[in-house]
Parts: structure tokens; sequence; C-alpha cells
């Protein structure tokens, strides 16, 4: 103790302040899965890591593409000749191409509804940097968001930790599947008011994380109404914009406002290229806004966290590919589609239900009638039994501040198909066996006492009828290891 209070004497505030969030149970599941990775043969009772949103269900067509473009990467024979060109510095505004292919990628992500100027985009270390760029960019230390809940647990790293910022929540509920009111957003705001909180502005996950769900059309012109009103700002984090496998249609912030009568310079957008096209490792944020002072500071900011030229490089060839991205995203959605599918028909059938979503690469998932007592307590102490004796890593609620106990996120497309089977049969046998013990209990509390979870059900024929495509990638090696501090999740 002595010497950690010595210790601290010695460095920043910031660096030893505990408002980066790692404390949560959101990482400790990740601890739980890094110390006992779950794999078929080597460890087939270890944990198995469904916190964390990564789409790999497509790398078999990134590298078919990658075999057919060998000059789209300068670490190759064909494309040598332009290392020395690529490599050299660059200026930080970024390769004008890549900024151009982005811009482009946006607008058809977006339904081709807007059109993204590529001089307003400004690039940072994936979405963790670019929302954190903008936060520095809007806002003072003390100053608030307000965050609509149930979210991202990384935006109290994102926003706060080295920004000072505060987050104040903004609380919906499952009884109008967690929208977004004009109510709630006026509770919020006012709360702070009165606690002399400065909101500096309202940011937003649309798709929703952790929901999976798409804002509609009125709740985003809500929004614009509520912030000009009010003169703060809107921040739209739109990561998981291609990352739809049904209808209704996702919607960009930059369409909604085309016809409104509101301050564009109050509207910003983060994007990244970490969930739509499954690159977390490449870093590709980015800043868009409509105010021109926030896009000058952003790209001054933008020096501490800038993509590599090499990787703007092969990004500007393979987003210029006009046929390759339409049948990416075609395929990226039917397979996110099936395996949306195949997880929620097989919770389904132990009497799981889930929020009904159709984007994103989870699920959230109602444990509502297992928990003992309809608490955050309850739901922690559900939480512990899942994830030390069913071994599941999935998120609590809670550590996404959803005032509702008892709903967990799933993510389902960071796993071989292989994984999902065994996935399936854990949770269902688990679910059962509590339904069992409870009728034997006959009124008396909830109990889940590990006996024999390795139990087979249909999980296995129900994949089998539901995908019917030539089967996903499947590499019988466990899921790399997530560092803790993850860039996003």
């Amino acid at each position: 103790m002595e010497f950690s209070r010595k210790n601290g004497q010695l460095l920043s505030r910031i660096a030893t302040n505990d408002r980066h969030g790692e404390n949560s149970p959101y990482f400790d599941g990740w601890k739980a899965y890094d110390s006992n990775p779950f794999h078929p043969t080597q460890n087939p009772d270890g944990v198995i890591q469904m916190g964390l949103a990564e789409n790999q269900l497509c790398f078999d067509l990134i590298k078919k593409w990658i075999l057919e473009n060998p000059d789209a990467s300068i670490c190759t024979a064909e494309a040598v000749d332009k290392f020395k060109d690529i490599a050299i510095y660059q200026d930080y505004h970024g390769l004008r191409e890549f900024r151009e292919a982005v811009a482009k990628f946006m607008g058809r992500v977006g339904g081709s509804r807007v059109t993204f100027d590529p001089n307003r985009i400004v690039m940072s270390g994936g979405a963790t940097g670019a929302n954190e760029t903008v936060m520095f960019c809007l806002a003072d230390p003390g100053d608030a968001f307000l965050v609509p809940s149930p979210y991202y647990p990384g935006f109290d790293r994102d926003l706060r930790w080295r920004t000072g910022l505060e987050i104040v929540p903004v609380y919906c509920k499952s009884s109008n599947n967690f929208r977004i009111t004009r109510a709630a957003l006026e509770e919020a705001y006012e709360k702070a008011q009165s606690s002399n909180i400065n909101v500096k502005g309202v940011i937003i996950a649309n798709p929703s994380n952790p929901l999976g769900t798409i804002l509609d059309r009125e709740t985003m012109r809500n929004l614009v109404c509520f912030i000009n009103e009010k003169n703060i700002h809107l921040v739209c984090d739109e990561i998981y914009a291609a990352t739809v496998f049904s209808s209704p249609r996702f919607i960009s912030i930059a369409e909604i406002i085309q016809d409104m009568d509101c301050n564009h310079d109050l509207i910003h957008i983060v994007y990244s290229l970490s969930k739509d096209m499954g690159f977390p490792g490449f870093r590709v944020g980015i800043v868009y806004s409509f105010n021109d002072v926030v896009v000058n500071c952003a790209r001054k900011m933008s020096s501490f966290g800038l993509v590599s030229s090499q990787t703007q490089y092969l990004l500007t060839s393979m987003l210029s590919d006009e046929e390759f991205l339409g049948n990416f995203l075609s395929e990226s959605s039917n397979r996110l589609a099936k395996r949306y599918h195949v997880f929620t028909k097989g919770l389904e059938q132990v009497g799981i239900s889930c929020l009904k979503s159709n984007a994103g690469l989870f699920f959230w998932m109602d444990m509502r009638p297992l928990l003992k007592q309809q608490t955050v307590e309850g739901e922690m102490e559900l939480w512990h039994v899942i994830i030390n004796e069913v071994k599941l890593n999935v998120s609590p609620g809670s550590s996404f501040q959803c005032c509702e106990p008892g709903w967990f996120r799933v993510c389902f497309a960071n796993m071989d198909d292989e994984t999902v089977e065994v996935a399936l049969d854990r949770i269902q046998a688990f679910v059962l066996q509590g339904k069992e013990e409870n009728h034997h209990a006959s009124g008396k509390s909830k109990c889940w006492q590990k006996k024999n979870l390795h139990l087979s059900f249909s999980s296995s024929r129900l994949y089998e009828e539901s995908i019917m495509s030539p089967s996903i990638i499947s590499p019988h090696s466990p899921i790399p290891h997530s560092p803790l501090v993850r860039a996003r999740t």
C-alpha cells in the first residue's frame, strides 16, 4: 500500500484515475476468457468468448480478394516499386485517394441517399480514437454528454478517461423496446442541469450497441430537434452502418438532416471499418463533421492517431472495387442473418427470448426469468454462474448501464460453426437444468448447481437446417486472445 501511494505520486492523475472502466464486469469477462480460452481439442472445457463484437464470418472473401489483387499491397513483388512513396512521411490529412474511397463507401452503406465530402474525412486510430477526438473538440473537463442506455461500456473509456468529461445516462426501458423518447432526454437533461452539470451534447450509437436495433426516422428527427432547441451537439456513432442483416434499413443522420431546418454545425459522425469490413486490427477510425471548425481541430489532433499509409493504400484499392464490395456486403448480411437465426431460435427452444433486432454482431438476451431477485445483485450472481460454471463470456446488462436487471449482450460472429454448437449446447443445458431444479424446488429460491452441463441438444440439427450455403470458414483454433484494453468491442 505504501509503495502504491508513493508510486502514484510519480504519475499523473489521468494515468492513475479509475475512469477507464477497466473494473467493469464487461472487462472481467475478457479476463476469464484470456485465462482459460476454449479450444475444441486442446481445451474443450474452456470459456467461450461471446463478449467480443468481432465479425469473423467473411475472411474467406477477403483472402480471395487479396490473392487476386497482389498489387494492392506494397509488400508484394507486384507493387514493391511503390513501397518508398508510401513508406515516407505522408500528409496527416491522409492519402487523398483513401479519403475519397472512404467517403464513397460511407455513402454506399447509407443507401446512396447522401453524398459525403472527402474533405471532411478526418482519420483516427479506430472509432475509440475518433470518439475521443470529437469529445476533445466539443467539450471541456467537467462538461457532460447525454448517452441513451443501455450503451457500449467502452464509452466510459472513450469519452471520459482522458478528457475529464462526464456521462449522463438517458434511461430507456424494455416496455417500448428501449426506444429513445423525448421525455427520457428531457429528464436526463434537467437532472444534469439541476446538478449544475453543463451538458454539451448527446451521443448515440446507430445501429445500437448492445441492442442491435436501428433508430427509426421519427426518433432521429426528434433527437435533432432536441439538440437544436438546446443548442448542444449530436454525435452519431455509425460504425455498424453496413452490419445490417434484415429490414428496416439503416438511416444515417446525414440523410435525416438533409430536409430539416437545423444547425448542421451541431452534427458529427464517427465511423470505422472495424465492424462493417471486419478490420478492427487496422485501426481505421473516421471523424466526419458538418462543422468546419471541428474538422480543422480534429485534423490537427489526428496527428496522435493516424492510420498507417500502408493500410490506407491497401484499403483504397479494396474500397474502390465496386463488384467486390457489392458481393462482400451482401454475403456478410446473409451470413450474419443465418448466425443470428441459429442462436436466437436455439434459445427459443428452451424458452429464452431476445430483443428483436436486425443489426450489429450481437443480440440482447432476456434472462430475467432466471434471476433469483430482480436486482443488479441478482444479475451479477447469475452472470458469475454463466461465466464460471457454464463457461460462456456473455456481458451483463448492468455493465451497459441498463436500468433493468437480467439482460445480457451475446456476440455471435466471432467464432466458427463448431463453437456455435458448443455454446448453444451449454446455454440450453444450463437453462433446462435450472428449470428442472426450480420445478423440484417447488417455490423455493432459484438455484444453479453445476452438475452436468455437457448435454446434447438439437443445436447441431438446427444449425444444419439454417445454414444451407457452403460452410463459413472454420479454423480449428481458439479465438485470438483479446488484450484487455481492446479498442472497440
